[in-house]
């Protein structure tokens, strides 16, 4: 069904542009307009777009006193983001239920590589060089994008800062649990189109904040443990416009230690584990246009992880157990953008790339995949109407041990389309559907202990209608935006991850199905000429239920760790004495398992945290001073069951510009 309706559609949007041509009465200002072409990606916000969008700037993060990634993808709605606990512990990102290996990550549109685990950890990413960060789920109005984005359900984008003038900066954060952070960064302007940056962010933490365990009637005080941290990351970017084109080359290395929080209980208060990881990446990108009407854009990246694990217990022969994995990627990515009329583009782009895993496994599987994505797309936009189309090729090869190969193809359709009903309201109506397909990754087939060759890849199926609504004016509301969105999901051979801190393991449902509501508001207001107060809220309702068989006990329960209820809210006031900040988190009940006991029954929280923030300026430097009180009512609670979160915690930053 889902493939007749993308070509009935792929029909009537290829009518659309000879609709436009013979068209006649057209007023002429009207006209000229029509004939002005821009063939880069058009300026995406969250009312006008035709796919479930959102956005966070720069000025936002630090108003709120946001400096990880994974505390700024909280602030969205319709995201799950599972926290281990503690500055130290993984953290990793569901959109809409759908898991967190259907969520893909790019940095400066050149994806990250998650072949081995599938799951990319967010929370190795700093905030202090990004300048916009989005998330798009389903079928992106932007058709230029790489294969490997259009096969994401989700797609989480981070955007480097380019320097527009010389600036630097030095900044050093502090706060409970032994937080120390230093940030270093330098930004400068070579020559007229050529620019480069160079930032570098050390931190650590013993992360051993107090909880309380419970047991029955028996309480006790205790301290985390095993949740430290050190890290220090490294990233090195250049702009450029050779040839006419935009050139931008990044070099990125992130290189960890940290202790790994087990569950607790009465017996078992420490977790002897440990994780090291190092990450290096050199990616650069290339887009130029070649002629008033095309352009093209070339991507290359070479990609090298390597993990140690070490847990220590006496069960083993030896007293211990270390893994070491390494992975080693190169990926290529081209694409080409035609609009042959105005209001009307296609794209076609291609990726290959492979990818290797070596381990220290007693008859590991070593093995190989190469993996080949090619993606055809069309778009029709007007300001009343648009259209988005796309056919996705995915082909993927396992090769392991030289021996045979195992082999994945899927053809995955998807389309979306907006229109404004009414031309003097502003107001649009958006409608998307998209077939997404996973392959398990190297961990879920092949990791020693843990790896089940036997998954099936997952195929899942999206719906979302929404309503968007905005307006500005010059009075106390000079700007409001109202967005509402209703999906269904529907997801075969599922593959379901309970945690543990290395690997998941993992668990297959045969079919799930996922519906749900997101609700976004935003408001800025001006009180005075020089304060301003923004309002941000968002509330989701998400049903997810295992439907396999109905005779099961778990049979439409909800999913586990999947919260029914979840919302937050961010109030910012700004005025020249001091900035304020306030935010709420909401997360309703969830169940740590598959049967919706009372025993699995996990309770919602609420979380709320201040922040206050000052500018002084002198005379070719500034220096910027935060406070940040986190979880003001201390109250503890758990994402993953058995995994406390830290109850109030304070922060303390300073960052001189010059």
């Amino acid at each position: 069904m889902l493939h007749r309706s993308f070509y009935f559609w792929l029909c009537i949007f290829c009518v659309l542009p000879f609709h436009e041509l013979v068209a006649h009465g057209t007023d002429s200002l009207e006209f000229v307009l029509d004939e002005v072409e821009a063939l880069g990606s058009a300026r995406v916000t969250q009312v006008n777009s035709g796919s479930f969008y959102q956005e966070q700037n720069s000025s936002f993060f630090q108003s709120l006193g946001l400096d990880n990634l994974s505390e700024a993808v909280k602030r969205f709605s319709g995201v799950d983001v599972h926290d281990y606990g503690g500055i130290g512990g993984l953290k990793t990102v569901s959109v809409r239920g759908m898991g967190g290996k259907h969520t893909a990550v790019s940095y400066d549109g050149v994806p990250v590589s998650g072949t081995q685990s599938g799951a990319v950890d967010i929370g190795r990413f700093s905030l202090d060089n990004v300048e916009l960060l989005s998330l798009t789920v389903g079928q992106s109005d932007d058709i230029f994008l790489s294969a490997r984005e259009y096969a994401s359900a989700g797609l989480l984008a981070l955007f480097s800062k380019r320097p527009e003038r010389n600036i630097s900066y030095a900044g050093i954060r502090t706060g409970s649990f032994g937080l120390a952070n230093i940030q270093l960064h330098h930004g400068a302007c070579i020559s007229s189109g050529w620019a480069f940056s160079l930032h570098g962010n050390f931190l650590r933490s013993d992360g051993c904040y107090p909880f309380t365990l419970e047991n029955g009637n028996v309480s006790s005080r205790e301290k985390r443990r095993d949740s430290d941290i050190r890290q220090t990351t490294l990233e090195g970017n250049l702009f450029g416009n050779p040839g006419g084109g935009e050139l931008t080359v990044k070099l990125y290395y992130h290189d960890s230690e940290r202790g790994l929080p087990g569950a607790v209980n009465l017996y078992n208060k420490e977790n002897r584990e440990r994780l090291w990881d190092n990450n290096f990446f050199v990616q650069s990108k290339y887009e130029k246009a070649v002629s008033a009407k095309l352009r093209v854009k070339a991507a290359l990246k070479f990609d090298y992880n390597f993990s140690r694990y070490k847990e220590v217990n006496k069960n083993y022969s030896s007293g211990m157990q270390i893994d070491l994995n390494e992975q080693n990627e190169i990926y290529a990515s081209l694409a080409a953008l035609y609009a042959p009329f105005p209001k009307f583009s296609f794209s076609f782009t291609a990726d290959a790339s492979q990818a290797a895993l070596e381990n220290n496994f007693n008859n590991g599987a070593a093995p190989v995949r190469l993996s080949i994505q090619s993606a055809a797309a069309a778009r029709y936009a007007s300001e009343t109407f648009s259209v988005t189309a796309s056919l996705l090729a995915t082909s993927v090869s396992d090769k392991k041990n030289s021996s045979h190969s195992t082999e994945y193809k899927r053809l995955s359709p998807s389309l979306n389309l907006s229109f404004v009903p009414f031309s003097k309201v502003p107001f649009r109506v958006r409608v998307s559907v998209k077939d997404s397909y996973r392959i398990p990754t190297f961990a879920d087939l092949y990791f020693q202990r843990l790896g089940n060759v036997g998954l099936k890849p997952e195929k899942a199926s999206q719906c979302n209608v929404g309503l968007a609504w905005s307006a500005a004016g010059e009075g106390l509301c000079e700007y409001m935006a109202i967005t509402a969105d209703t999906y269904y999901n529907k997801v075969k051979d599922k593959i379901v991850a309970l945690p543990t801190m290395y690997v998941w393991r993992m668990m297959n449902f045969g079919e799930a199905e996922i519906v749900g509501t997101d609700i976004n508001v935003a408001a800025d207001f001006r009180l005075e000429p020089r304060i301003k107060f923004s309002l941000n809220a968002s509330y989701s309702f998400m049903h997810a239920v295992d439907v396999t068989t109905p005779s099961a006990k778990n049979y439409r329960d909800q999913l586990p760790y999947t919260p029914r209820h979840s919302g937050n809210c961010s109030l910012i006031l700004d005025n020249p004495l001091l900035q304020f900040s306030y935010m709420l988190s909401a997360v309703g009940e969830r169940y740590m398992l598959p049967q919706n006991t009372a025993r699995n029954r996990m309770p919602g929280y609420l979380e709320h945290s201040l922040s206050f923030s000052k500018t002084l300026d002198f005379n070719s430097s500034a220096l910027f001073l935060q406070c940040q009180l986190q979880n003001i009512g201390n109250r503890q609670y758990e994402i993953i069951r058995y995994y406390p979160m830290p109850g109030f915690s304070w922060r303390l930053s300073a960052r001189l510009s010059f």
